[in-house]
């Protein structure tokens, strides 16, 4: 049906703006994460490099900047210095508003590379026409984060990151003067960065962002429900379902080796090679907690009928419907070959988990994503009434 269709499509797009820390309106202000310095390869880089970061405190920008740290670059970040100023040590911090134009501080200045975190904002092409336009002859490489919501149509398997993108004319529902949605307006800002620095830009479309840091709770649902126990809802086909994430770290810590190698072009930032079935996700996040549990797998037509939807009441999971048979099927031959590494999921559960238990307990009780306690148990009451 096109109605579902049209929901299916819109609900991905919004899994994509909440993958790089967007918060539905009245969810409550993002948490501020200061990360401990990296556990991944912390020896010094092939060069030191003069590194600007937009951004800088939100979710993934605490990542980038500690890992360059580590790495030995010189970091500058530039934001509007309201959200976590002195978060670290050793590291420049400019102050300006995107948003407002107002970029003065990086006028006349010179980075090997800049790494954009361009917000989840209908002006996002706007914010990277002028910072682009103005650092071109500032910087050698501008490398921007995109997302995987950008595609408008992921039907091929596998899928890969030549797939068509989303333009003004092929926005379904999207009229001229309209805001731009997520997804177009990352297309659009993809644009402006290669109209300024043409091949000298690199453009990281990552899926789901997960980890230590994440205030959206998307991934964090599954470690949380699971160590709870008991019996636990499963979504859709266990085999058939599949799923790509990114570890936040090992998405921020390969976008700073893609500057030190200067390494152009356009990649996916999803993992792992292949994807997991929801059944490997799920059963591996539980491979990290000991709680007695019981898995019940509800196929996709009964959860939709009762409310449940995808990337909603149950995060993560994405079935392939139409048009996205390829969502969590991309071949990633190129990024593994541009560097991509892949932490383990036991690994991302565990860091999540500690991440987790370390917020105030108002903030623990309170997830902003998945299935209420009420809700799973009432659809698991009529699952069970309805198969007995």
């Amino acid at each position: 049906m096109s109605n579902r269709r049209d929901f299916l499509r819109h609900a991905a797009l919004a899994g994509g703006a909440l993958a790089l820390g967007r918060i539905p309106e009245g969810a409550g202000p993002l948490r501020t994460f200061a990360p401990l310095p990296s556990q991944g390869n912390q020896s010094a880089a092939p060069r030191s490099l003069r590194l600007l970061i937009l951004g800088g405190t939100g979710f993934i920008g605490p990542h980038q900047v500690q890992y360059a740290k580590d790495r030995g670059h010189e970091v500058t970040i530039f934001n509007r210095g309201r959200s976590a100023p002195g978060m670290f040590s050793g590291v420049e911090e400019l102050t300006g508003d995107r948003a407002a134009g107002e970029l003065d501080a990086l006028r006349g200045r010179r980075w090997d590379a800049v790494i954009d975190n361009s917000a989840a904002r209908a002006d996002a092409p706007y914010w990277v026409r002028d910072s682009a336009s103005l650092l071109r002859d500032q910087a050698d490489q501008y490398l921007f984060i995109s997302t995987r919501s950008v595609f408008r149509d992921l039907s091929q398997v596998p899928a890969t990151v030549d797939a068509p993108v989303l333009t003004r004319e092929t926005t379904s529902g999207w009229s001229e003067g309209d805001p731009y949605p997520y997804g177009l307006a990352k297309s659009l800002a993809e644009s402006e960065a290669l109209a300024a620095f043409g091949d000298r830009t690199t453009i990281v479309r990552p899926g789901l962002i997960v980890g230590p840091g994440d205030e959206t709770d998307r991934f964090t649902y599954w470690p949380v429900r699971i160590e709870r126990g008991g019996e636990i809802l499963a979504p859709g086909d266990p085999e058939r379902d599949r799923v790509q994430v990114i570890d936040v770290r090992d998405l921020c810590e390969w976008v700073v080796r893609l500057c030190e190698a200067q390494t152009f072009g356009t990649f996916m930032g999803i993992g792992p090679e292949n994807g997991r079935s929801m059944a490997e996700f799920l059963y591996g996040i539980a491979g990290v907690t000991t709680t007695p549990l019981s898995w019940t797998w509800v196929p996709r037509e009964f959860l939709a009928e009762h409310g449940v939807r995808p990337y909603q009441e149950m995060p993560v999971w994405r079935p392939p419907t139409e048009g996205f048979e390829g969502f969590a099927r991309f071949d990633l031959s190129k990024e593994v070959a541009a560097g991509l590494t892949f932490r383990s999921l036991a690994d991302t559960a565990t860091a999540t988990l500690e991440y987790h238990r370390s917020r105030p307990r108002a903030r623990q009780a309170e997830l902003r994503a998945g299935a209420s306690p009420e809700l799973e148990a009432q659809v698991l009451r009529a699952w069970h009434d309805s198969t007995s």
